[in-house]
């Protein structure tokens, strides 16, 4: 997925667990959004996620195939009301 699609993706589920993010090779990571780095010089832009077991994984946004959110429809539409 291309670096600004995947940013605009991700940015309104900041934050918000129960997102799954799948990658180019099959894996698949379900938690909370936490960090995007986008902007560092020499790093190749990423985020982390937080899965339901404490354990933090970064994923690089070159890898992201696909973004799911499962989160309930009432709680997606008063996210985007704020």
């Amino acid at each position: 997925m291309e670096v600004t699609k995947a940013l605009a993706a991700l940015q309104p589920l900041y934050g918000k667990d129960n997102v799954e993010i799948v990658t180019v090779d099959g894996k698949r990571v379900r938690g909370t959004v936490h960090s995007m780095k986008t902007t560092q010089a020499l790093t190749t832009p990423s985020v982390k996620m937080e899965c339901p077991g404490g354990e933090i994984v970064k994923i690089p946004f070159p890898t992201i195939a696909e973004i799911k959110d499962y989160n309930p429809e009432e709680q997606k539409a008063k996210s985007t009301r704020q």
